[in-house]
Parts: C-alpha cells; structure tokens; sequence
C-alpha cells in the first residue's frame, strides 16, 4: 500500500513549474536589460545564463531546447555585437526585444511538431509509466501551446511598441509582464484542473 502511494505522488506533477520558469530566466533577463544601448550587454549576460543552465542539464545527459536555443541565439548576437559595426546594428538595437519574443514562440511551438518542451521539464517529476498517458501528452501539449501564444503575442506587442512610440510602455513592459504572470499562472493551475476533469 505504501509502495503504491510513493509510486502515484510523483504522476500528479505534470510540468516541473520551477525548471521550466527558470529556463526562461535568460529571455528574460534580455527582455529587461535590453535597449538600444544596452543590448550587447542584456545578450552576453544572456548567453551566459543559459551556459549555466545548460551546465547544470548536460552532466545529467539532459538538452533542453529553449536552453540550447538560448546559447544559439545570444551566443549570435554577442558574435554580431563584436563583428559589425554600430551603423550595422541599427536594425538589431530596433528590434531586439521583438526577435528574442519571436524565436521563444517558434521554439516553443515548434517543439508542438516533436516533443512539447515544457515535457521535457515534467519528465523529471513523473515517472516513466505516465509519460505516454494522453492526459500527460494533453496537459504538457496545452501549456507548450500556451508559452507559445504568450510569446507571440509579447513579440507583437514588442513590435507595437516600435511602431507607436507614445504607447511604448504599455507594449514593451506592462502588456508583456501581464502575459508572463499569466502564462505562469495558467502553468500552475491547469494540471490539476484538466486531470480531475480528465479523471
């Protein structure tokens, strides 16, 4: 009776809430950091938080893919930032924030097509028996989907923020914490609520 309550706690986690926040720490950190003076900086303070997320994953035979796209696309712009000229970068400066918004919702959605990413964060709390169970695949194919909108939706209101320049605190920090802070509700809430209707 024991053995059977120890083996089914773990099932009811079905996404590692705090891994998956903290993968998104380095996206973050560029969001916040980020402007047209900064950006080089926001870059390389992000690529080296998502080496030292990576760090933690590897040695434990783990590749995240929003770790792995964080090392490639910081690691791109810090090599842009020391290859190019400022004039060059004039493009880059515009729509830093806008760029890093849109590769977190193609990754994000494009794990949809393989294996949803926020999965691969459940999987360290579930045990293997579940990780094929529709409510599993449901749950994790939701709140994947819902990174994702959440992005795209911060990479167009990032944009906005460009293009309407009297509204740019709107579009570049209250609309994009608000989708963040309900992203990160939804994540925390919509397990248990899916699997005691699934139940």
């Amino acid at each position: 009776m024991r053995q059977q309550t120890a083996t089914k706690a773990p099932a009811r986690k079905s996404v590692s809430a705090g891994g998956a926040f903290l993968s998104f720490a380095p996206w973050i950190i560029f969001g916040v950091v980020a402007s047209p003076s900064t950006w080089e900086y926001a870059a390389l303070a992000a690529l080296i938080a998502s080496f030292g997320l990576a760090g933690q994953d590897i040695p434990h035979g783990r590749l995240n893919i929003l770790d792995m796209a964080g090392i490639v696309f910081f690691g791109v712009l810090s090599v842009l930032a020391l290859a190019l000229d400022r004039h060059e970068l004039i493009w880059l400066e515009t729509y830093a924030q806008v760029l890093s918004n849109a590769v977190v919702a193609v990754v994000a959605l494009g794990s949809l097509l393989a294996d949803p990413f926020t999965a691969q964060y459940a999987r360290r709390s579930t045990p293997p028996e579940v990780w094929d169970s529709p409510v599993f695949k449901h749950i994790n194919m939701v709140l994947t989907a819902t990174w994702g909108g959440a992005f795209t939706l911060m990479a167009l209101s990032t944009w906005l923020a460009i293009r309407v320049p009297e509204l740019s605190d709107w579009f570049n920090w209250v609309i994009p914490v608000a989708l963040l802070v309900w992203a990160i509700k939804f994540t925390q809430r919509y397990p248990e609520s899916y699997r005691a209707r699934a139940i």
